[in-house]
């Protein structure tokens, strides 16, 4: 792993005399990009070589000039496939010479101004119905978790997958005051469970824990509200919000999911748009080419929601879809301990990075915040075995990476 305080001496390192390819977008022809020698054309990227010193010091002075850096990779006597000389170490190629026109090129990028936010307010909350409500924890499991389909036939509530609802439970605090909402993430593609466009869907589980002085079991309010609605009964939604866990709309991006528990709520709705058979005939712009990585991260086999689904859709497209399980209680990790969803990704760690160096790539956490360190812990000694600095590539590349954990 490269060290800043250790940057003086690292070109004396064989480590240190590699050069590397940063490719950069986003830069433009303006007075302070001139000072910086880069040849800038109007459209394409920039592909700077970097020697190993100063790939901090050149990953902080793009950011300052407004560009973005696409991809890195060790310098091997070409530059986007290009033999170039090591006296020319700046050189340009356009983009659209350089590569395919994807269907995601062809089309505009979604606007942010077209994703829904927010149609039903908390002081005027749609009213919906409850479908269905089923059990999705396998005997033998921990715990409950409910799987809940609500009516929006009578409103105009629409969505994304990867954006959240607000429910509002029935009752009273104990203030006498309506209970606050509380944020869901969406199980459900746009279209709905039944691809109809009238259903909204929830993955809930219901929240339990000991109360710390007293012992006793406490229940959470609206989880569990939730988890006892019955079939026809009344339900308060707001939303929807969230744009952070919105999926590209390029049908040849790679999609890395890494979830515990009920975070696998959105990575449902993912998969379901990509490969369900339905859906694929309801968007027929959109049909998934790319490859699509599932984590899970569960305490007992009985635990995999959805896990019967899954698997058939893992069987149906192999070359397009794998499940990676971390059991906790049931399998060990290298040093003998539980199997927790961090030691998953440290294990695939340099198959990840090479998928996450690629511009086409996604990834995605959803789940329990403890999850993150361990991931960055793994994503940090694979990076390293390049001389890259995990952080500062995450940072430079942080709209490809998604965080939605609690």
């Amino acid at each position: 792993m490269y060290n800043p305080s250790a940057a003086g001496g690292a070109v004396n390192t064989e480590y240190g005399s590699r050069l590397f390819i940063y490719e950069v977008a986003g830069l433009r022809q303006n007075a302070e990009t001139d000072k910086a020698g880069y040849p800038i054309r109007q459209s394409g990227s920039v592909f700077i070589t970097v020697p190993y010193s100063r790939m901090n010091q050149e990953l902080q002075r793009i950011t300052r000039l407004g560009g973005k850096v696409v991809s890195i990779r060790p310098y091997d006597g070409s530059i986007n496939g290009k033999a170039s000389s090591a006296a020319e170490p700046q050189t340009v190629q356009s983009a659209e010479a350089s590569k395919p026109m994807t269907q995601a090129q062809e089309k505009p990028a979604k606007k942010r101004d077209d994703i829904p936010v927010n149609i039903y307010r908390p002081n005027n909350p749609y009213i919906g119905k409850c479908l269905s409500n089923e059990e999705l924890v396998g005997e033998g499991g921990i715990g409950t978790v409910r799987h809940l389909k609500f009516d929006l036939s009578a409103g105009d509530l629409h969505y994304l997958e990867g954006q959240s609802i607000g429910i509002i439970p029935d009752g009273t605090d104990d203030k006498g005051k309506p209970h606050k909402i509380r944020l869901y993430s969406i199980a459900s593609t746009r279209h709905g469970d039944d691809v109809d466009d009238k259903t909204v869907s929830l993955c809930v589980r219901q929240l339990e824990y000991k109360h710390p002085e007293t012992g006793e079991t406490v229940y959470g309010v609206c989880s569990t509200f939730l988890c006892n609605l019955q079939p026809g009964a009344d339900v308060k939604i707001t939303g929807p919000v969230g744009k952070e866990m919105l999926l590209p709309d390029d049908p040849e991006a790679n999609i890395i999911m890494m979830a515990t528990g009920t975070g696998i709520a959105p990575f449902r709705a993912y998969l379901w748009r990509m490969f369900k058979d339905a859906e694929r005939n309801a968007n027929p712009d959109y049909q998934f080419k790319g490859f699509a990585w599932l984590i899970f991260g569960v305490p007992k086999t009985p635990n995999i929601l959805y896990m019967q689904e899954l698997e058939e859709l893992q069987a149906k497209y192999p070359n397009n879809f794998r499940i990676t399980y971390a059991i906790s209680r049931e399998q060990q990790n290298s040093e003998g301990g539980r199997m927790y969803i961090q030691h998953r990704v440290a294990e695939n760690a340099d198959e990840i990075w090479n998928l996450v160096k690629q511009e086409k790539t996604h990834t995605y956490i959803c789940g329990l915040k403890g999850m993150e360190d361990g991931i960055d812990a793994a994503m940090t000694e694979a990076a390293g075995k390049e001389g890259i600095t995990w952080k500062e590539y995450q940072r430079a590349n942080k709209e490809r990476w998604h965080v939605e954990t609690y």
